[in-house]
C-alpha cells in the first residue's frame, strides 16, 4: 500500500509540474507522457528557453563531438560569471552535474533539465545563494539520437526507445578517464575539469538491473591512492545526510551502491560489492584529483517518470547540501591538495602508496538493507532456485564490499623523466592538467628505475585495449638526463593522479593501456629485460 502511494504521489508531482510550466520548458518526457525521451534537439529547445532573459545563467560549449554536435554546458550563478576566472574570483564553490554519458541511461538528461527551469524560471533560485552550478545535461549528444526500442531490457521499454552506451567513435565515455580517446573526454578535461575545477562532480547514470530495494543508489569518489579525507566527507556526511532528506522530503528510498549474487551466497545474501576503483570511471578520478565526486544509479526496473523522480530528488537535494556547506567542502579539499603535495616534499622516496588494489568489506555492515525477497525452489532436476518475490524486505547487517586494500604498493618519488622523444606521453598528462616542465640543461638525477622482464596483453580486447601488464623489479639508479627531457615535479595538486598513471605496475595507468608497448616490443622485450622509459627521481640536480 505504502509503496502504491509513493507511485501515485510521483505521477501527481510531475503532474502538477508540468501544469506550471509553458510548453517550451516541459521536457519531452512530460509531453508524451514518459513513452519518450528527450533527443538533443528537445533538449537544446529547453536549455535556450530556459536561459532566455536570465540575468543568471550562461551557455558555453564544452566542445564538439564527432559528429558536429556542440556539447552545451549551463553556468548558473548570481551574479552571472562567464568564464573559470569570474567563477574563481568568486569565491564560490563550482558544482558540475553531468547527464547522458550513456545514452540508455536518460533519467540524468531529463531531470537536469526540471532542474534547469526551476532555477532560472522558478523557486529554486536561492541554490545560487553560496554556489556556482555548472550543468550538463546531454554529454554522449551524437549516441543520444540513435534511438531504438530494446537496447536496455532492464528499463523494461521505459521510455520505448533510447540511444546507445558508446560515443560515435565507440568508446564509452565512463571508462575512458585515463585513456582519454574521446572527443567528450578531452573537451571535459580541458574545457571544464581542468579550468574550471569544480569542488564536487556529479555523474548520473541508471543501474544494469540488480533488484535492491531502492529507487536510486549512489557511491563516492572511491579512495585508493589518494589523499581520504574528500572520500570520508563524501560518505560520512554528503551521503547520508542527502538520503535521509530525500526520504523525509519525498518518500523515496537511496542506499549504497552494489551488486549481489544470491545464486552464490544463497538466501539471504550477505554482502553487496560495489563497481571497481579504476580512475578510467570518472567520478573515481576525481578522488585522485583531491576533489570529491558522486555517482548516482536510478533504479532500472522503475518506469521512467519514477527515475526521473528520484534523480531530481537526489540531485535537488546534493545542491541544497553543497549551498550550505560548500566552503566547508573545499576547504577539505584544499587540505588534501597541500596534504598530496606535502608528502611528496617531505617523504619522497620514503613512503609508498598502492597501484594495485584488491576489494574488501568496510568496517560497518549496512544496517538495513533493502532487497526485493527471492523464494527458494526446486527445479525438475532437484537443483536448488531463487525466484524473486514482489516484496521488498530489510536485511540485517548486510557487508558493503565498497573499500580497496593495496596488493602491490610502489616508492612515491619526488617526481619523474619522461624522454624528450615520448612527447605524446608528456602531451597526454598535459589533457589531463598535469604541469610538465623541460629540462633547460643537462641534468643529474638518483632515484628508481624499474626493468621489465616480461610484457602481458589481455587476449580479448576491452574499449579497443588489449590491457597490459609488466612484470619486474625496481632497482636503486643514478642517470644524468638531457636538456628537452620532460620532467613532472610531484610537488603539484594532481600528484597522486599521475603517480597512479606513471607507475608501471598500476592497474590502470599508462602502461595499462598500451602507451609503452611500441616502445618495449621495439626494443624486444621478449628476448632481454628492458628498462621502463620513464625514470622516477628523488633528487633532481
Amino acid at each position: 500500500m505504502k509503496k502504491l502511494l509513493t507511485l501515485v504521489l510521483l505521477t501527481f508531482f510531475f503532474g502538477s509540474q508540468a501544469q506550471q510550466w509553458p510548453m517550451e520548458l516541459l521536457t519531452h518526457p512530460e509531453k508524451t507522457g514518459y513513452r519518450e525521451t528527450s533527443t538533443y534537439q528537445h533538449v537544446m529547445d529547453v536549455v535556450n528557453a530556459a536561459i532566455k532573459d536570465s540575468q543568471y545563467a550562461h551557455l558555453i560549449s564544452m566542445g564538439q563531438s564527432k559528429e558536429g554536435k556542440s556539447i552545451p554546458v549551463v553556468v548558473m550563478a548570481n551574479p552571472k560569471v562567464t568564464t573559470p576566472e569570474e567563477a574563481k574570483a568568486s569565491g564560490k564553490p563550482i558544482i558540475y552535474i553531468q547527464g547522458n554519458i550513456h545514452s540508455g541511461e536518460v533519467e540524468g538528461k531529463e531531470s537536469l533539465q526540471i532542474l534547469l527551469r526551476e532555477i532560472l524560471k522558478g523557486d529554486k533560485a536561492n541554490l545560487l545563494d553560496n554556489q556556482i552550478l555548472l550543468f550538463a545535461p546531454i554529454y554522449n549528444t551524437d549516441s543520444n539520437d540513435k534511438l531504438e526500442q530494446g537496447r536496455r531490457p532492464s528499463q523494461e521499454d521505459s521510455p520505448i526507445e533510447v540511444g546507445e552506451r558508446p560515443n560515435s567513435q565507440g568508446w564509452d565515455l565512463n571508462r575512458d578517464g585515463i585513456k582519454a580517446e574521446g572527443l567528450e573526454t578531452k573537451a571535459l578535461f580541458q574545457n571544464i575539469i581542468v579550468p574550471w575545477d569544480p569542488a564536487l562532480f556529479v555523474d548520473l547514470h541508471t543501474t544494469n538491473g540488480v533488484w535492491h530495494g531502492y529507487s536510486l543508489t549512489w557511491a563516492p569518489s572511491y579512495h585508493t591512492a589518494g589523499e581520504k579525507a574528500p572520500f570520508d566527507y563524501t560518505w560520512d556526511n554528503i551521503l547520508p545526510t542527502v538520503t535521509d532528506n530525500v526520504l523525509e522530503e519525498d518518500g523515496i528510498y537511496l542506499g549504497p551502491y552494489g551488486y549481489f549474487y544470491e545464486r552464490r551466497e544463497g538466501w539471504p545474501i550477505k554482502s553487496i560489492y560495489t563497481y571497481n576503483h579504476h580512475p578510467r570511471y570518472l567520478v573515481n578520478q576525481f578522488g585522485l584529483r583531491n576533489r570529491m565526486a558522486i555517482l548516482s544509479e536510478a533504479f532500472a526496473h522503475e518506469r521512467l517518470y519514477q527515475r526521473m523522480a528520484s534523480t531530481y530528488a537526489f540531485v535537488r537535494e546534493i545542491l541544497e547540501y553543497t549551498n550550505e556547506h560548500g566552503n566547508e567542502m573545499v576547504a577539505v579539499n584544499k587540505k588534501a591538495e597541500e596534504d598530496a603535495i606535502k608528502l611528496v616534499m617531505e617523504q619522497a622516496g620514503k613512503v609508498q602508496k598502492g597501484v594495485r588494489f584488491e576489494m574488501v568489506p568496510l568496517p560497518n555492515p549496512v544496517k538495513k538493507y533493502r532487497a526485493y525477497n527471492y523464494l527458494k525452489t526446486t527445479n525438475e532436476n532437484g537443483q536448488e532456485r531463487y525466484l524473486r518475490s514482489r516484496e521488498i524486505i530489510e536485511l540485517d547487517n548486510v557487508t558493503n564490499y565498497s573499500a580497496f586494500n593495496p596488493t602491490v604498493s610502489s616508492t612515491l618519488p619526488r617526481g619523474y623523466i619522461i624522454p624528450a622523444d615520448m612527447a605524446d606521453i608528456a602531451a597526454h598528462l598535459q589533457i589531463l592538467g598535469v604541469k610538465v616542465d623541460t629540462l633547460t640543461k643537462n641534468a643529474r638525477a638518483t632515484g628508481e628505475v624499474f626493468t621489465a622482464t616480461k610484457l602481458e596483453k589481455g587476449q580479448r580486447p576491452f574499449e579497443g585495449h588489449n590491457m597490459a601488464t609488466v612484470e619486474g623489479e625496481f632497482s636503486s639508479s643514478n642517470k644524468r638526463f638531457k636538456k628537452g627531457d620532460f620532467y613532472v615535479d610531484l610537488a603539484q595538486p594532481l600528484a597522486n593522479l599521475i603517480f597512479y598513471m606513471l607507475e608501471p605496475q598500476s592497474d590502470d595507468g599508462l602502461l595499462t593501456w598500451n602507451f609503452f608497448d611500441a616502445y618495449f616490443e621495439q626494443n624486444n622485450i621478449e628476448e632481454k629485460p628492458v628498462e621502463y622509459p620513464i625514470f622516477k627521481y628523488f633528487d633532481l640536480k
